[in-house]
């Protein structure tokens, strides 16, 4: 499984929850497994948890980056999981390159956002890269 693979499929895991906050991490796998949609891999795994247990931080540095007198409330939920991945992906990873991380937000939003998305999820991770540089 390539590692933009298991990027879509933390994607579906953190959106998933967003929905079904009840059901744990483990139990939103076994019901994709179930349904063969997918085996979770160990990235997958690995970046979904790890985006679920820091979501409070992640959503802290997604809303010092927005512009306009923008909220969090206002960010469609398909985007707000794209985001958070992304900047769990950019803090918690060193070894992936901080541009990859964003290209595979973009593709995300591309594919599963609304058409605007894609736009305003890269605009809002280059001014995170910006920050983190700044301060990293």
């Amino acid at each position: 499984m390539t590692r933009k693979e298991a990027r879509e499929q933390a994607f579906i895991i953190v959106f998933e929850k967003e929905f079904n906050s009840e059901y744990t991490l483990d139990e939103i796998i076994d019901a994709a497994r179930d349904a063969e949609l997918f085996e979770a891999d160990d990235f997958a795994r690995t970046l979904s948890e790890k985006t679920l247990s820091e979501l409070d931080k992640l959503d802290e540095v997604i809303a010092a980056n927005l512009k306009n007198g923008w909220k969090l409330s206002r960010i469609s939920k398909v985007a707000l999981a794209i985001l958070r991945l992304a900047v769990c992906e950019m803090l918690e990873f060193p070894d992936i390159p901080v541009s990859v991380s964003i290209n595979e937000a973009v593709e995300l939003a591309k594919t599963y956002a609304a058409e605007e998305d894609s736009s305003f999820v890269n605009g809002l991770l280059a001014s995170v890269s910006r920050g983190q540089t700044a301060n990293g």
